[in-house]
């Protein structure tokens, strides 16, 4: 019978398969040494050299887009302890200096198999030497120490290493061999003692031994028959689990080696039981992994998803122990699997959360996607040993930083791993580490600031120095001084001056020349903002001189950069040029470093400018390519966009240049898509479908298309429905200039439906009307126009009462009647539009109006309607002409009027009189080409007066007294 108080322990409900002790083996992998690594990794991230480094003034670029990623990461969870008062701060400042170590300082395992493994040499070991005299091997006396040791009725530490994949036995308990031969010598004669004097706990010891020995030199036919000896005469009970678990599963580990299936069988039962049973059970051999291996398959045959959960966590176990970690992952993979899959509604966590493994497996295997995945799903859980908020904050930032083909550096944290930057700070609160709760914010801090979220930026850098002020001077003066810059880049030099001011005061008396200067500089800038310009160059020309003192040619540069900005935004051109030049062949002498030659690429974005305001064009182009060309050096894509959108504007603003703009107009859009800002790349696609259109070719046209296409996605994707519903639209314009009519309409009501399914019914009414205007202002199918005018349009202006809408609507249809010869319609349309420009009372509609009107009187034989529509849009101008154009369009009128009396009402006196005022009208325009041929229709008409000068009151008067309606037909 089996005595209880030797079974190990029942497992607690909800860990079926696996013991707390047994977890720690493979939960505690991913801290051997990544723990201090990824709190290294993030003091490398929060490290600034403001304090020593002068910074260019950076101005707001308007058409920069930030990138955009959830607001829900940026506010992280509400559980977030903020500093909100001095007392906390203080409180926190009395804390004990156990409390101010970072979490992330706690020794760490060396290697794996210090977590694997007990440390054998920390035991008191009895060690036993191998005596082969031969006089001595038949004599008892001389194995009576071994015998006796090894037949002990149960277990002791001591055995511990019998059983061990190391073999480490060998060295541990016996000494004085020259090979492992000497010692089979010794433990087979020990053996045939034991049998002698019948210690039978002893006997079964050797015989295991001896087996180990014969698997280690692949003898598995001699192991097999000392493992069956041993089994033979061991009827002792339980007292030694870990020995009789050992041979059971070694037997049968051979048993299936030799293919002994008959024999396998018998003792399967038994050897799972010991197997899967026994917590913190050392494997003794390689080969158990067939054994293992063939259990898993036969639980998965059988549905016994507990077993089969446990074997393949022993497999997970043995293959970490062996090293073979490559092996490992579908194991653990399937085990957590399995935990998961067991968990029903309601419980608590499963039996294995092996996701920090998983990532640490990942990561080695160079799989950053998987690796991301899994250690955002990997939720710490607080006990010793395991990986921390810290870990995994470090372990996401290294691999999302992977997945962008870079190190993780300050200027490019990535935004995925803000919320657990954020979670990190929550634990880091919770155990007072204020050192990495100031790295954490400054990190947090980095991080908005370099995805335009200034706000944030703010908070962050407040709170690092607070934080600061509790460590030591360097670190509140760093603090404060990264808070004062923030402050500036976020237009707030109220703020940045007040701190810059109390720094300044605070270096009274100390020789930190480079800090005094560095200070003086963003000082300076603050000053700008607040509109003290002569302060601000004074704090700029001490900041210079202390760099000159120094001897640092950065500073230098980077000082005259500024000077130069701030004389360019006072509109002094020619100083501003001077400083900046200056400042490029400084920076031109320390070239060969990425941050050096970005500003530099500023500097000469600066020097552009001022010799743009110079009306320097070449040396303009010059300075904006060769900041292009800096930026492409270091692959910078920050500073390659800013120098594109420059160059953009310069070549369809400053300078026009349509295939250059368009050149880096496709520059522009690829560094957005590598940016991964769909919004600027979906604004830059717009842009460049916009140019290739102004192109006019067939190639052109259709490169505007797939520009236009690939727009529409990007703002499908990203929901912005106004901006699809235009990318239809254009699409539908660029394929009615494809002459692919087929499909035109179809993306005009694709346009129409995305409005109107937001119920943006004023959209939706612009796009009918620019969707006619397409076929209105073509060649082709102009009558297609009508539906998308009358009847959409028109319908959308009356409900929302857009009365100037609807008129421009009604004239746009009767022109196009006109145009199609639909007279009575192009009549209905004109009298419409007549009647509401009279309500409106915007006099050029009105007059659009009555002139198509008096058109469309005109093509139905109504001349004297049309005679007396033509007067009213006369008597709607200024009885005194105002412009050349104006002249024109009286003479035009007159003319045809002059026509319509003439040869359709026959009415000579009337037609002498309308030639005659056309006439006049034509001495204002000065064209005596058409004075003669108004002449001669005069000369043509009996009793006519030859020319205005025969009449020289009659002449102007006439116009006039019509003009204001004196005429009615």
């Amino acid at each position: 019978h089996a005595d209880p108080s030797l079974l190990p322990h029942p497992r607690g409900k909800g860990f079926v398969f696996l013991s707390e002790e047994e977890k720690s083996p493979v939960l505690h992998v991913p801290c051997s040494g990544d723990e201090q690594h990824f709190a290294t990794l993030l003091g490398d991230l929060a490290h600034t050299d403001i304090t020593s480094v002068y910074r260019l003034e950076l101005l707001p670029n308007p058409t920069v887009v930030p990138l955009s990623f959830p607001e829900a990461a940026l506010c992280g969870s509400k559980e977030i302890q903020v500093l909100q008062s001095w007392e906390e701060i203080n409180d926190w400042a009395t804390s004990t200096t156990s409390e101010l170590s970072s979490p992330g300082s706690e020794a760490a395992p060396a290697t794996l198999e210090d977590v694997l493994l007990e440390k054998l040499d920390d035991l008191d070991y009895p060690k036993f030497f191998i005596d082969l005299n031969a006089g001595h091997m038949e004599d008892a006396d001389v194995f009576d120490p071994i015998l006796t040791f090894l037949n002990q009725d149960s277990f002791v530490p001591s055995f511990q290493s019998f059983y061990d994949l190391s073999f480490s036995f060998l060295h541990s308990t016996f000494y004085g061999f020259s090979d492992e031969d000497e010692l089979v010598l010794y433990l087979e004669t020990s053996r045939n003692w034991a049998k002698r004097t019948r210690s039978v706990w002893a006997h079964v010891r050797l015989c295991f031994l001896l087996g180990k020995l014969c698997i280690k030199k692949l003898k598995f036919s001699q192991a097999r028959v000392y493992f069956e000896e041993a089994m033979s005469v061991l009827d002792r009970g339980f007292g030694d689990l870990p020995l009789l678990a050992a041979l059971h599963v070694s037997l049968a580990s051979v048993y299936l080696k030799q293919n002994m299936k008959h024999k396998f069988s018998s003792l399967l039962g038994k050897t799972v039981t010991l197997l899967v049973c026994l917590p913190g059970r050392s494997f003794s051999s390689e080969n158990e992994l067939e054994l293992l291996t063939y259990v898993l398959r036969e639980s998965i045959a059988v549905g016994n998803a507990p077993l089969e959960a446990r074997i393949c966590f022993l497999l997970v176990k043995l293959f970490l122990q062996l090293g073979r970690t490559e092996e490992v992952l579908p194991f653990l993979e399937h085990l957590q699997c399995l935990s998961t899959a067991w968990l029903g509604p309601g419980t608590r966590a499963g039996p294995l959360d092996a996701a920090a493994t998983l990532c640490h497996l990942y990561d080695k295997k160079y799989l950053p996607n998987i690796a991301l995945a899994s250690a955002r799903s990997f939720v710490p859980s607080g006990a010793k040993g395991t990986p921390t908020p810290i870990w995994r904050a470090g372990f996401i930032l290294q691999n999302a930083s992977k997945l962008l083909g870079r190190q993780p550096d300050r200027s490019s944290i990535p935004a995925l791993a803000c919320l657990y930057l954020h979670q990190a700070l929550q634990f880091c609160c919770e155990s007072r580490a204020v050192p990495t709760q100031r790295t954490l914010c400054a990190v947090l801090s980095g991080m908005y600031l370099q995805h335009g979220v200034l706000d944030g930026a703010v908070c962050y850098a407040a709170r690092a120095a607070a934080l600061g002020r509790l460590m030591g001077e360097e670190e509140a003066f760093e603090s404060s001084l990264s808070l004062g810059w923030v402050h500036l880049l976020q237009q707030q030099p109220g703020p940045a001056g007040h701190i810059l001011r109390q720094l300044l005061r605070s270096l009274r008396g100390t020789d930190s020349e480079t800090q005094g200067g560095a200070v003086h500089n963003l000082l300076a800038m603050a000053l700008r903002g607040e509109g003290h310009v002569q302060e601000a160059a004074e704090n700029f020309l001490r900041a210079l001189h202390k760099a000159k003192e120094t001897g640092n040619r950065r500073n230098q540069a980077v000082s005259l950069a500024n000077l130069g900005r701030l004389s360019l935004s006072c509109g002094a051109t020619q100083l501003a040029e001077l400083y900046l030049l200056w400042s490029v062949r400084l920076y031109a002498e320390l070239q060969g470093h990425q941050e050096l030659d970005v500003e530099l690429a500023q500097v000469l974005l600066w020097l552009a400018q001022a010799t743009v305001d110079r009306q320097r064009m070449e040396d303009a182009k010059l300075c904006y390519e060769l900041a292009l060309g800096f930026a492409l050096k270091w692959q910078n894509l920050r500073s390659q966009l800013h120098a594109t959108e420059c160059l953009c504007h310069f070549y369809s603003k400053v300078c026009p240049d349509l295939r250059a703009c368009i050149t880096y107009h496709e520059h522009w859009a690829s560094l957005a898509r590598q940016l991964q800002d769909q919004e600027l790349e979906g604004s830059a696609r717009q842009a460049l479908s916009q140019l290739y259109q102004a192109l006019g070719t067939p190639e052109a046209l259709r490169q505007s298309l797939d520009c236009t296409k690939q727009s529409l996605r990007i703002f499908i994707d990203l929901e912005e429905a106004v901006k699809a519903a235009e990318a239809w639209l254009q699409a539908g314009k660029l394929y009615y200039l494809l002459q692919e009519d087929e499909l035109v309409e179809m993306y005009f009501q694709a346009a129409i439906q995305t409005a109107l399914k937001r119920d943006n019914f004023s959209l939706a009414m612009e796009l009918y009307e620019k969707a006619g205007d397409t076929f209105f202002n073509g060649s082709r199918n102009r009558e297609r126009a009508v539906a998308f005018y009358r009847g959409g349009a028109v319908p959308l202006a009356r409900k929302l009462k857009a009365t100037q809408t609807e008129l421009r609507l009604f004239n746009k249809l009767a022109e196009l009647q006109i145009g199609l010869q639909g007279y009575e319609k192009a009549l209905e349309f004109a009298t419409l539009a007549a009647r509401l420009s009279l309500r409106v009372g915007d006099q050029l509609q009105e007059l659009v109006a009555f002139h198509r009107l008096a058109t469309a009187y005109d093509r139905l034989h109504m001349y004297e309607m049309a005679e007396d529509c033509y007067l009213k849009t006369l008597a709607m101008h200024p009885p005194v002409l105002q412009s050349s154009a104006e002249a024109l369009y009286y003479c035009k009128v007159y003319w045809h009027l002059g026509n319509l009396a003439l040869h359709k009402l026959k009415d000579e006196q009337d037609a002498a009189s309308y030639f005659l005022l056309a006439l006049a009208a034509t001495a204002e325009l000065g064209d005596q080409e058409l004075q003669a041929l108004l002449r001669a229709k005069l000369g043509a008409i009996p009793g006519a007066p030859g020319g205005p000068e025969g009449t020289p009151g009659r002449a102007t008067e006439r116009p006039r007294w019509l003009s204001e309606g004196g005429r009615v037909v």
